[in-house]
């Protein structure tokens, strides 16, 4: 099981970990969001209604079960005991590593504040086990949105899809018509699961967004992170095609940043409408063997996409499971319909975008 990178995912991701196999969806501390297991075939999801009383231990969701390639059902619920924000505060420790003596991204007692104070705490078990858990809490504007904070997934079978699903039907269900969350820019897997299977879109990028992070996924790197904006209200928008939006006659788009020969990202001249922003293949495999390879990644991706999201660029999806697609017409240009922006708290006004959406921490 690799570690993936970032907080939801869906996260995600920081702290938002999206939801991951064990990579640390969406997910979410910001930033904290593992997707990785978000792309596999998921088994049976059992849900089922939610009891009354903490004393009846977890609440299931509505039924609503689906089957892939491994039988075998795995059970979404939201957390109420001791014990079971324990064993979430455990799976997400074991997932991103901190270094011995260090906490993990979410304590037990936090999670068991938020949980109290009417926040989103859910878990995945297969049998009786933890196998995957996301936490979120309400956020601006008031009694609209949610922001996940960590989701981490230590087991494959499509748990991340399964939980960012749950937390999208638990926020429709308190009225919310928009979940936030951040991630690394630079994971792929995190990326693609944000964008083309859930329809998110990006909204933000922060730099340094946790300062030093020491867990072994972040480590030897900055904690830069992506705003991701997922619309869950009545009439909005489902994800894109993997290659929607690829340019005129459905042409590849003209490449921003690619990779070089070596693997090393290379910056290009065009004034393209439409460009793609590529990304390294296994960011967190380039930190282990080649670390200088993967500080010139983050700077070349946070000059070309976070440049482009400040000029008022708009993500478009995720081009070939390779990297961002990027319309760089601003969101206030003549035909182009703007949306109402979106406010996320302790952060400027967010540009205007159309959007789409465990990640990650």
């Amino acid at each position: 099981m690799s570690p993936p990178p970032g907080r939801d995912p869906g996260g995600g991701s920081p702290t938002g970990r999206s939801p991951s196999d064990g990579h640390a969806a969406g997910g979410h501390m910001a930033g904290r969001h593992m997707a990785a297991d978000a792309v596999a075939g998921a088994g049976a999801v059992l849900r089922t209604p939610p009891a009354d009383t903490p004393e009846a231990g977890p609440r299931d969701s509505p039924a609503a079960p689906a089957t892939g390639p491994r039988s075998g059902p795995v059970r979404l619920c939201e957390l109420r005991r001791l014990e079971e924000f324990r064993a979430a505060e455990e799976l997400f420790a074991g997932i991103w590593r901190p270094p011995p003596g260090s906490p993990g991204p979410v304590g037990m007692e936090m999670i068991r504040a938020l949980s109290h104070a009417g926040n989103y705490v859910a878990g995945a078990y297969l049998g009786t086990r933890l196998v995957g858990a996301s936490v979120a809490f309400l956020s601006a504007p008031p009694g609209r949105a949610l922001h996940s904070h960590i989701t981490g997934v230590a087991a494959g079978r499509g748990i991340g899809h399964a939980l960012k699903l749950h937390q999208r039907d638990w926020a429709r269900g308190q009225g919310l018509d928009r979940i936030t969350w951040t991630f690394d820019p630079l994971v792929r897997r995190n990326a693609y699961f944000n964008l083309s299977k859930l329809g998110a879109t990006l909204v933000e990028y922060h730099t340094s967004f946790y300062g030093t992070m020491h867990d072994a996924i972040n480590t030897g790197d900055d904690s830069d992170r992506v705003l991701a904006l997922w619309r869950i209200g009545p009439g909005s928008p489902g994800p894109a095609a993997p290659d929607a939006g690829s340019g005129p006659l459905g042409r590849a788009p003209e490449p921003l940043l690619v990779a070089d020969g070596s693997g090393r990202p290379r910056t290009t001249s065009t004034d393209a409408p439409t460009v793609l922003v590529e990304l390294p293949s296994d960011i967190e495999a380039l930190r282990r063997t080649d670390p200088a390879a993967a500080t010139a990644w983050r700077l070349a991706v946070r000059e070309a996409l976070g440049g482009l999201l400040a000029a008022g660029a708009r993500v478009s999806g995720f081009h070939g499971r390779s990297g961002y697609l990027i319309d760089r017409t601003p969101a206030h240009a003549p035909g182009r319909a703007p949306e109402a922006p979106v406010r996320h708290p302790g952060h400027p006004p967010v540009p205007d975008t159309n959007s789409q959406e465990s990640g990650n921490r």
